[in-house]
């Protein structure tokens, strides 16, 4: 190949210069023949399938007569010609149900239907279904292709499965530029710039508000789509339960490595890995990367380095979630004493933190409680320990005021968010409807407070430093008002989690 020839092949084209691809009419004509039948039997409707029609429902009540696009995004490129593993938008899963795989570049839209219908809004999901087995993306295209990735779903498997009207992918831009002008279009629109540039591209065509014009009218779709989240529904929140069981599991399979862990010079790779490996063989992998946290380590908020030893005698904090197959993910930190036995000066910050766990959730039993007063109940408690230690150099009361919070030194971060799809989920709400938002019956969040005393810390006495703890739980608002701690099931006093440890370890 001569230097001129080199320079002209285009950057594309470049990743077939490692192998030589057969490209021959003889072996397209043999590669597309004689394989057996596929399957004729259609995959069974989902169970979320039946929840679709009601989330739709919520969303499309707020946007009457417009047409609503929402991508599940695409693969994104990880190393050179790898990508990274597709996890879709989660707007778009909790609007379609779909998991796994399956979504890369799909489009659910929801269009406007006529005066009088039952429901404001059909869906139709955009999918790209699997090629021929005589096509050429059946054993060229690496991203797609069927001998490289596995079959994809036909379009009619793909209906029975969701239970909703399915198109091809290739069908979308007609179908987008449609009465575009007379009905208004609107995307979510971080979840693919390809897609969103399509919006754009046929509203500026029709003279609609594109681009950062269009980005209020946007956004408000993407908020619309987070706050019907914040209320989930009986199969979510199944979801949500199997999501915690799963994690518990994920904590016994850490506690039986942990001896294994103070013998390695990386010992929180060896917890972080435990998870991991059950995470994968009981969901879709970690609802969040893992943080695994020996000794000081535990005072660096989001520790994800997991490269430090796990020393007998110290605490390991363990902050993790699997994620299930339908992405719903648990969050759930247990603070952990390497030994199997706390010290006196480790249960007592453990215990102080424990209480303002109970408090958080005693005040979230409470009529009419509000989402922040979980917060300011944890932190009560929190503020008033650091009085009787006499490491606050005010009083707590004092401390609480708006003006001082001299004790969220030692807390810095809030004490709950809401879980579900995402690990802080519903993050686009408006404050109304979350933080100043009444507790109402289907509601996850969690409750996680701490006490972080750095081991550089002089403001505080030595035998404090470098012990770091923080539990977490996940909690469900009942239809009577109630709450519930759904990791109920997860050890969390002190004597329970040294029973079991020894439980686990000698099992």
């Amino acid at each position: 190949m001569s230097e001129k020839e080199s320079v002209e092949q285009s950057m594309a084209a470049r990743g077939s210069n490692r192998s030589r691809r057969p490209n021959s009419q003889a072996f397209k004509d043999f590669i597309g023949t004689n394989w057996g039948p596929r399957p004729c039997e259609l995959p069974a409707r989902a169970e979320v399938a039946d929840y679709l029609q009601a989330r739709h429902d919520l969303v499309g009540e707020a946007f009457k007569g417009e047409r609503l696009v929402i991508p599940a995004g695409g693969l994104k490129v990880r190393s050179n010609d790898t990508d990274y593993r597709f996890r879709a938008h989660s707007s778009f899963a909790h609007m379609t149900g779909l998991t796994g795989e399956l979504e890369p570049d799909s489009v659910l839209v929801l269009e406007p239907t006529e005066d009088g219908s039952a429901h404001t809004h059909e869906a139709v999901l955009y999918f790209k279904p699997r090629a021929s087995r005589s096509s050429e993306e059946f054993y060229a295209d690496s991203r797609y292709g069927e001998f490289w990735v596995g079959a994809r779903p036909s379009l009619e498997e793909m209906e029975a499965l969701t239970g909703l009207k399915v198109r091809h992918i290739d069908t979308l831009r007609d179908s987008l530029s449609k009465d575009a002008g007379q009905v208004s279009l609107r995307v979510v629109r971080e979840a693919d710039a390809n897609m969103t540039a399509l919006v754009d591209e046929i509203r500026q065509q029709v003279g609609l508000p594109h681009g950062n014009d269009a980005r209020q009218t946007d956004d408000a779709l993407q908020q619309q789509l987070s706050e019907i989240r914040l209320q989930k529904d009986a199969w979510e929140l199944r979801e949500m339960q199997r999501a915690v069981d799963a994690t518990k599991e994920g904590f016994e399979e850490i506690i039986k490595q942990l001896p294994r862990a103070t013998n390695h010079p990386r010992g929180e790779r060896v917890v972080e890995g435990a998870f991991g490996a059950r995470a994968r063989e009981l969901g879709n992998g970690l609802g969040y990367d893992t943080i695994a946290a020996s000794g000081n380590h535990a005072n660096t908020l989001h520790w994800i380095d997991n490269d430090g030893e796990v020393k007998a005698g110290d605490l390991i904090l363990v902050d993790a979630g699997i994620e299930l197959d339908s992405l719903y993910t648990a969050d759930i930190t247990r603070t952990m004493p390497v030994s199997g036995k706390f010290t006196p000066v480790q249960a007592k910050v453990y215990n102080a933190v424990l209480d303002a766990c109970e408090a958080a959730l005693a005040v979230a039993n409470k009529p009419g409680a509000r989402f922040r007063h979980v917060h300011e109940a944890a932190m009560e408690v929190i503020a008033a320990r650091l009085e009787e230690w006499g490491i606050l150099p005010v009083s707590a009361e004092e401390s609480l005021k708006v003006e001082s919070q001299l004790h969220r030194r030692w807390m810095p971060h809030g004490t709950s968010h809401h879980l579900g799809l995402d690990v802080h989920d519903c993050a686009q709400a408006r404050r109304e409807m979350y933080l100043d938002a009444l507790l109402e019956p289907g509601m996850v969040f969690t409750i996680e407070p701490g006490l972080y005393f750095r081991a550089d810390d002089l403001a505080i006495p030595e035998e404090f430093r470098g012990i770091g703890v923080r539990i977490e739980d996940d909690v469900v608002v009942n239809e009577d008002g109630t709450v519930t701690r759904i990791s109920e099931d997860i050890p969390r006093t002190v004597a329970d989690v040294e029973a079991w440890i020894e439980r686990v370890q000698n099992s």
